[in-house]
This record gives C-alpha cells, structure tokens and sequence, in this order.
C-alpha cells in the first residue's frame, strides 16, 4: 500500500484528538458515527474515503490486525465534512460483519484502545460497490491515492 500522509487536518466537534471518544458513540450507546470534518485536501482530489480501524484489539485476520469499525466509500470531492450518524457515500463491511458505523466496543478488561479515523483523499470519484471490505478497499484505491490523514480518539469500556 501507498502511504501518503499529507497535511490534510481532520477533526470532530464529538472530541478531539486522542481524547475519548463520547459514548453516544459507541457499542455502549447510540452507536452513531461521530461528525467529522477535514481541510487541506491535497490538489486534485476528487473522492473520499473514509475508515475507522482499532490497532489495539486483539484480533489477527486475513493477513492484518486490529478491528475495523467503519468502511465508507463513494464520497464526492467537494464535501469537508460528515454529519453525526451519515447518510452520505456507500457502505463497506466492517469486522462486526454488517456493513455500516460499530462504534468502540473493546472487550472488558482490555483497557483503553486507540480508535483511528482516517480520511483518504482521492484523485477520482469511486463508483464501488457496496460491501467492500477494507483490505478490498484498499486496494480498489491505492492507485488513486493523494493524501491521507487521521483524527485520533480513545475508549475504554465502563
């Protein structure tokens, strides 16, 4: 995969980076996306892509590691943010086994983990199909790939 970390700044009025993740948003609670937002995308971009991967669970699959709790793709070049609990792009199947947003959820006893949301800035608008996992994602998209950056949160389960 291309890395291409770039001065894109991601943020979220929910919390901020490498703060905790409120719990309206996570398996505890609502279980709704947080509002996101992002600036600087790189010259060119015309798509987004958007993931949100916990590093620290304990989970090995299909050649990587970590829990992927959000695949959501199809994003249109002109937009700088999500609303909370979007309707916007097309959905991709996290590691809950549904397609759509599984908030934090670690298990007890686990301590707190990080929670990384990225923002993919592309240099097309992707027409993919719904369902894509993130290794498929990944890469349908690594050719076409300006920039990326993170907002950072973290959760610990009461």
């Amino acid at each position: 995969m291309a890395f291409a970390l770039s001065s894109m700044q991601v943020t979220s009025t929910a919390f901020g980076n490498h703060q905790a993740i409120p719990a309206k948003h996570t398996g505890e609670g609502d279980d709704v996306s947080p509002a996101l937002a992002w600036q600087g995308a790189p010259e060119g971009t015309k798509g987004f892509a958007v993931i949100c991967h916990d590093p620290d669970a304990p989970l090995v699959k299909e050649g990587s590691y970590g829990f992927v709790h959000w695949v959501l793709y199809n994003l249109p070049g002109d937009i700088t943010s999500l609303d909370e609990n979007t309707t916007l792009g097309t959905l991709g199947m996290a590691d809950f086994g549904k397609p759509g947003y599984g908030g934090p959820m670690p298990p007890e006893g686990h301590g707190s983990h990080l929670y990384y949301f990225w923002v993919l800035a592309l240099d097309e608008q992707t027409m993919l199909p719904e369902g894509l996992t993130l290794p498929e994602l990944l890469s349908a998209v690594e050719p076409h790939l300006l920039g990326m950056n993170r907002l950072v949160g973290t959760y610990e389960r009461a």
